[in-house]
């Protein structure tokens, strides 16, 4: 039986009209409605037809996370007086509940993009909502984009919706060719804003780590929310292990504790959704409750503050959750959920300065995700580089050059990047590339059944509590009777009824297959040790194990999930198996490279024979006659690294580079930069044959740096013999002798005694500039500086001459200097001369 009234006080039952006309002029339509409005439930009843109007038709829902999409299904199963798998389903990765009657089905984005590769026509299907497309997961971008390519070349008539709980809708309406966008009011009720941050300083999160301090805060927050106010409390948290310790920390409060999370026993979340049946409830949760779920009997929110998203770091082939801020649109959705049924209020455990400075919104995970199941998506699709894929944001050009590398090497796509049948094949059983490739490799080697149990404990991370051992997690989990492991058998036998009878696993025990399906995921990622608990990866990042780990003794690791906190140099391994080196080798034979290797170390030449695992080194032999081309690239290497001062130097070499890069500056070609980066851009114009004939840094100093230069000279122009007429080394000044001019500075230097430039009356140049003169004392100190002797014999002189006479009375002082011949000498010597 309908529940008609039910159905009657959904909020977006005001929109509905207008999202039917425009469907039905556009096909496509954004639908922005606040959470609990109903745009997830009676939207999708009443486009199928099932509340009495109109047409019965076809809905297909996607949803960004399994718990929304169940909790979806049931709702509107509720609302029509049925159970999922009538006329309302659903469908997610291991679990798929639909009958022959259904005209809804609720599926997870993940889902709907392995049937659109197998179906692009989505035969039989009406429409297609996108529910929670603000979120701006990887998944709904991709399905969303695929979804547009099939309404233009062979679906026009599938017509689309974009649901957002936000009002930020302008770029999906854009993305949909300028769609209308129907915004539905919601029924809000005031929330006060509450700010409570901690009494004293916590560590910002990094990495998965979140200050134990703040999470004993947000627990104490929850108690006095408690005290302070009435009805439920949801206290929103990053991940399962907080929500767990801050569980832990509220034992003894008068309110029944639950958890809600993608992890969480269907049972568990059933009893979330339902409500309360009397007493009063703390539900602490993930995001998963910002806007896919409706909670009800909350009426107080205490968010810690903190999110979690993706990041890659593809230097070093780490990729892991990580622990943000959350962005204001998160604090603003929260907030809200105080709000659903009666006045409310938040408790935000930050300071109110800080809130301005949080981002605006959450990273689309395009832009931050490790992209080698999109770009997988995408060669399937036909569109290898994603170029033709209507996407709000671009996947950035680093991100998918590292994901196609990764495709290449597990045999996924060719070197075009175009999708191999073993990449279409990897791409249909709902896993990671790495992961697919483990499980596809590693059941030939391991058996089918052992290969799909490692795999699922790499596809969902086990519990802290399983410990670091991969292979004692895969012993904890197959006599487990957690949600943990409930899940994982459950998620072992899909996996294993995909790859049934490819192998039998031969003799290997269960700790080497877990060690060698763990190291063909991760190739990358086989480490050796180093002693001491610390290893080095293929990738070349070091990583370490805790002090307490069983693993330490370890000669190699096949590392599965490590994360490396901002300030540390290693990562740290959170899970990992032991192999030995034949297996590394096994599953990371690609990355073996032999060879001659000849580079610069420590300020010398080394030359070795090398057969390394990537960067892990497996021999080494000392080369006696290296490569004669390897070594000179070894010592420019060294010069790029020590600078050109290797070389040796003269007073004259560095006087002929001063000159020369003045005249570079001044007059430009064809006078040669010889500048750091110029030189060592051009070591074949100036420092050969010398340069191929050294062996050694010894060599290098023996070289005449001076002489070398000169090769760079502008000798075919004719030029060169200009040097000196141009920039000449010294100037002879009117006293006879020869001073050297320094062109180490802005303008050339000339110092010299004032008593040798009696008699010239004009500044000499060099280049046309006028050298800048500075005039010193008998003893060779500064007296005056100037660029224009004229104008200093006309008025700087006497000044000058005034203090200097009193101090120098032996040297001639004329009043006119012009009058008199410049000297070095004294006044005495000048008479007996």
């Amino acid at each position: 039986m309908i529940r008609t009234e039910a159905l009657d006080r959904l909020p977006v039952r005001t929109a509905v009209p207008a999202l039917r006309r425009a469907l039905d002029d556009r096909g496509v339509a954004v639908l922005c409605a606040p959470p609990g409005t109903g745009k997830t439930t009676l939207v999708p009843l009443v486009l199928a037809g099932l509340t009495g109007e109109g047409p019965v038709r076809r809905i297909v829902v996607a949803e960004p996370r399994r718990i929304a999409a169940r909790a979806a299904a049931r709702r509107m199963a509720w609302l029509l007086g049925e159970q999922p798998g009538g006329r309302i389903g659903f469908t997610v990765r291991g679990e798929r509940v639909v009958g022959r009657g259904t005209v809804v089905e609720v599926v997870t984005t993940g889902v709907l993009l392995q049937r659109l590769q197998r179906d692009q026509e989505l035969a039989g299907v009406d429409a297609v909502i996108i529910d929670e497309c603000h979120e701006r997961h990887l998944d709904a971008d991709t399905v969303a984009a695929f979804l547009l390519d099939v309404r233009e070349a062979i679906r026009p008539d599938l017509r689309l919706v974009a649901a957002s709980a936000t009002t930020d809708a302008e770029g999906w309406a854009r993305l949909l060719g300028d769609a209308p966008v129907i915004e539905a009011q919601g029924v809000s009720h005031p929330v006060e804003v509450l700010w409570a941050p901690p009494a004293r300083p916590v560590k910002p999160p990094h990495g998965m780590r979140v200050d134990p301090a703040l999470l004993t805060h947000v627990a104490a927050t929850v108690r006095r929310a408690l005290g302070e106010r009435e009805g439920d409390v949801l206290c929103f948290l990053p991940g399962v292990g907080e929500i767990g310790r801050v569980a832990g920390r509220l034992a003894g409060v008068d309110a029944e504790v639950l958890q809600v999370h993608g992890r969480a026993p269907a049972a568990v979340q059933d009893a979330v959704l339902a409500g309360s049946s009397g007493g009063r409830r703390v539900v602490l949760a993930t995001s998963v409750a910002e806007s896919s779920l409706t909670v009800p009997g909350v009426r107080v929110v205490v968010d810690s503050g903190l999110a979690r998203e993706p990041r890659t770091d593809h230097a070093r082939g780490l990729s892991a959750l990580t622990t943000v801020r959350a962005s204001q649109a998160a604090g603003r959705q929260r907030a809200g959920r105080a709000g659903r049924e009666a006045p409310g209020a938040v408790y935000r455990c930050w300071d109110q300065a800080e809130d301005g400075r949080l981002a605006r919104f959450p990273s689309p995970e395009i832009k931050v995700a490790d992209l080698a199941a999109f770009a997988l998506q995408a060669a399937c699709w036909g569109d290898p580089d994603a170029s033709s894929l209507a996407l709000l944001d671009p996947p950035p050009a680093g991100a998918m050059g590292a994901a196609r590398e990764v495709l290449e090497a597990i045999g996924a796509v060719d070197g075009g990047g175009r999708v191999t049948e073993r990449g279409v094949q990897m791409s249909r059983l709902g896993l990671h590339p790495r992961l697919a490739r483990a499980l596809l490799d590693g059941a030939r080697e391991t058996g089918a059944r052992r290969a799909a149990e490692v795999v699922a404990l790499l596809s969902e991370e086990p519990p802290r509590e399983y410990g670091d051992d991969l292979a004692a997690a895969l012993r904890t989990a197959r006599r487990g009777q957690d949600g943990y492991a409930a899940r994982w058998k459950q998620e072992v036998r899909r996996l294993s009824g995909q790859v049934e009878g490819a192998g039998s696993g031969g003799a290997r025990s269960d700790d080497a297959a877990v060690g060698l399906v763990a190291a063909l995921a991760f190739p990358e990622r086989v480490a050796r040790a180093r002693g001491d608990g610390a290893f080095l990866m293929a990738s070349g990042t070091g990583a370490e194990l805790r002090e307490t780990s069983r693993l330490r003794s370890a000669p190699w690791l096949a590392v599965a999930v490590a994360d490396r906190p901002s300030h540390a140099a290693s990562a740290r391994v959170r899970l990992a198996a032991v192999v030995d080196e034949s297996t590394a080798l096994l599953a990371a034979g690609h990355l073996r490279v032999r060879g001659e290797e000849v580079r610069w170390v420590d300020g010398e030449v080394v030359a070795r024979a090398v057969d390394r695992l990537g960067a892990v080194e497996l021999a080494v032999r000392p080369l006696k006659q290296p490569d004669p081309e390897l070594v000179r690239g070894a010592l420019v290497e060294g010069l790029r690294r020590e600078g050109i001062g290797l070389l040796r130097w003269t007073r004259d070499s560095e006087q002929l580079r001063l000159r020369l890069a003045f005249l570079h500056r001044v007059l430009g070609a064809p006078w040669p930069d010889v500048s750091d980066g110029a030189l060592l851009a051009e070591t074949g114009a100036w420092l050969e044959p010398e340069l191929s004939r050294a062996r050694r840094r010894s060599d290098l100093a023996r070289i005449d740096a001076g002489q070398a230069l000169r090769r760079l000279l502008p000798w075919a122009t004719g030029e060169a013999v200009r040097l000196d007429e141009l920039a000449p080394e010294r100037i002879e000044v009117p006293s006879g002798s020869r001073i050297r001019v320094d062109y180490g500075r802005e303008q050339p230097v000339l110092a010299v005694k004032l008593q040798e430039l009696f008699g010239l009356a004009e500044t000499p140049r060099v280049a046309g500039m006028p050298v800048l003169v500075h005039l010193l004392s008998p003893a060779g100190r500064p007296a005056a500086v100037t660029a224009d002797l004229a104008s200093f014999w006309q008025e700087g002189y006497r000044a000058v001459r005034a203090e200097l006479r009193g101090r120098y009375p032996k040297h001639p002082w004329p009043e006119d200097p012009a009058t008199v011949p410049a000297t070095r000498f004294t006044s005495a010597r000048l008479k007996r001369s």
